[in-house]
């Protein structure tokens, strides 16, 4: 139960009294200049004191929820949990207080993580050409395009112009595809949640730049086809691009390589626990097949000659890859994300990685076993892996209750919302992924969460459509809201 009040708060505007101070600063030692005095009743600057800043800041903060307090369910992002010593091992001062120009010489414990990082992303992948360069998922997946794009053009194969993209993939594939110059053609999934691969074959030929493959797709299922849908593929000339979001469901378990992906980024801030969201910096590192790392943005880290090695006790130094892209970010890439990743997969290793993939699957399934008889879903309740779709379309039909009214009620018991109305080829769409990092208590509490909303909208639908009752923001008007935002305090 929260010990936080639920009553109006004075905002800070509204304790400003002239001649209060919240910061007590050292004697200035420049010259004073006034601030012109438009330019003071401009900014109406409150005037308050330190605590009544800290209770300011402090309030706002527990208003939020965030993966230390419970479950955050989202579909699709891998809300999981962040461990501590990720923290503590980015402030070491060999990480947090180098500079991008300092010289190699200088930062080689720095350059040996990226190197290392780099070899085990090759390793969990199947494919040993890594840059770490790319600063979120949508970002790696652009570079990924590019590459794949500049191979074809350096064999003089400038024919090829679409991209094929599963109905099942990732949101931001098609967009990267248009953003690259290229059509974008759509691949169907079949009754078994499946790309159709009747139609694949149809639309591969020697058009075809590359299929975008997310997998385990987005409707968190394992494509039970994916060696058979690299293979038409592959047979038509064009390679497998694969979206590496859901990596957290397999990572130890399969490898991409293995089963015909040709690139591939991951979303260090899914599967490797880097703190996602919040307008913080991610990583979307790309891997890919030998014949392909010609081309990968640099600089990469690569081990220094052996007879520079002996002169100056340098044994890594940035390099770029013969035929780059050239780079896709200013520097080195997001340097304490990359950091924190390193951490997570050495504390884990080999063994413990799988472990994490195989619990991540466990939770998925107990949660939709427990929801099987109160729920429905699209495509059956087959075996999921790492996360599971919903269709609340039966309660919509029968009470008036849609998805958005459940997801609301859920605020009510304490819980963040699951993804709702993704992907968009499943009505009413409520898509949960629990992770791996959820005890079977917490699991059955938010279980039973949706159980009882079920039960309301059936006895009492009006409660969800009023809901959320209790949060401090209830329900926006959701398209003014986006249109013509409210960014800052007005009074």
């Amino acid at each position: 139960m929260s010990i936080v009040s639920n009553k109006t708060e004075p905002l800070i505007y509204e304790l400003s009294s002239p001649g209060r101070i919240g910061a007590a600063l050292p004697d200035c030692d420049v010259p004073k200049t006034e601030l012109p005095k438009s330019a003071r009743a401009e900014l109406k600057l409150p005037e308050v004191s330190e605590v009544d800043v800290v209770r300011h800041f402090t309030r706002l903060s527990q208003k939020n929820y965030c993966v230390d307090l419970g479950i955050y369910p989202l579909g699709s992002c891998t809300m999981k949990y962040n461990p501590k010593i990720n923290e503590e091992a980015v402030k070491l001062r060999g990480f947090a207080q180098i500079h991008p120009y300092q010289d190699a010489d200088g930062t080689q414990g720095a350059l040996e993580m990226m190197y290392a990082l780099q070899t085990m992303l090759g390793e969990i992948s199947g494919l040993p050409g890594v840059t770490l360069q790319p600063a979120a998922g949508a970002q790696g997946e652009l570079t990924g395009i590019l590459v794949i794009r500049a191979y074809h053009l350096a064999r003089k194969d400038a024919k090829r112009k679409k991209v094929l993209v599963p109905d099942s993939a990732h949101g931001t594939n098609p967009a990267t595809s248009s953003m690259s110059g290229y059509a974008v053609v759509n691949i169907k999934t079949d009754a078994r949640g499946n790309i159709d691969l009747d139609e694949l074959r149809k639309l591969a030929d020697d058009a075809t730049v590359c299929l975008m493959l997310t997998n385990p797709n987005t409707l968190g299922l394992f494509e039970e086809n994916v060696q058979a849908a690299c293979q038409i593929v592959h047979d038509a000339g064009g390679l497998v691009y694969g979206d590496g979001a859901n990596l957290n469901a397999i990572v130890g378990v399969a490898r991409p390589g293995d089963y015909g992906i040709d690139v591939l980024h991951s979303n260090l801030h899914k599967t490797f626990s880097v703190p996602h969201g919040g307008g913080g910096p991610g990583a979307g590192p790309v891997m890919v097949r030998d014949f392909l790392a010609p081309f990968l943005p640099g600089p990469i880290v690569v081990k220094a000659r052996p007879e520079r090695s002996r002169r100056k006790g340098k044994r890594y130094a940035f390099a770029m890859p013969k035929k780059s892209v050239g780079r896709v970010k200013s520097f080195y890439g997001n340097f304490l994300a990359l950091v924190r990743a390193y951490v997570y997969i050495r504390a884990f290793g080999k063994e413990h990685l799988r472990e994490i993939a195989e619990n991540a699957v466990i939770n998925a399934n107990y949660l939709l076993a427990r929801l099987r008889d109160t729920y429905s879903a699209p495509y059956g309740f087959r075996r999921c892996k790492h996360e599971f779709v919903l269709t609340g379309t039966p309660f919509k039909e029968k009470y008036g209750v849609n998805t958005l009214d459940i997801a609301k009620r859920i605020q009510d018991y304490g819980y963040y919302p699951p993804t709702v109305y993704f992907p968009l080829t499943v009505p009413e769409c409520l898509m949960i992924e629990p992770t791996e990092t959820q005890s079977k208590e917490s699991l059955d509490e938010f279980a039973d969460a949706l159980i009882k909303i079920a039960e309301e909208a059936r006895t009492n639908p009006q409660l969800l459509h009023d809901a959320p009752h209790d949060a401090p923001v209830t329900r926006l008007d959701e398209v003014k809201a986006a249109r013509e935002p409210v960014l800052r305090y007005k009074h």
